[in-house]
């Protein structure tokens, strides 16, 4: 996978208890246009400290120009933003 760090735009739902699931998001890469990706699966849910900054790292996959492509999430609890880390 290839580190990305681009910021997104993410649609998620969040339950009664507080736990945030992914649903879709939008991204721009370049020039091209933007892109909705739906998330099929969360593989992966964990806690990370990034810089001081604790973040919920989602490890997912997609299915991309059919093909199953997986992709690293990150949501930033200080600065309520999700980022596309990797993919």
């Amino acid at each position: 996978m290839k580190v990305l760090a681009l910021p997104i735009e993410m649609v998620s739902y969040t339950d009664n208890k507080g736990v945030i699931k992914p649903i879709r998001f939008r991204m721009q890469i370049d020039d091209n246009p933007m892109q909705v990706i739906k998330i099929d699966k969360v593989i992966v849910k964990e806690t990370e400290k990034l810089a001081g900054n604790v973040m919920i790292v989602y490890k997912c996959q997609s299915l991309f120009d059919d093909t199953i492509k997986l992709f690293e999430l990150k949501y930033d609890l200080n600065t309520c933003k999700w980022i596309l880390f990797k993919m």
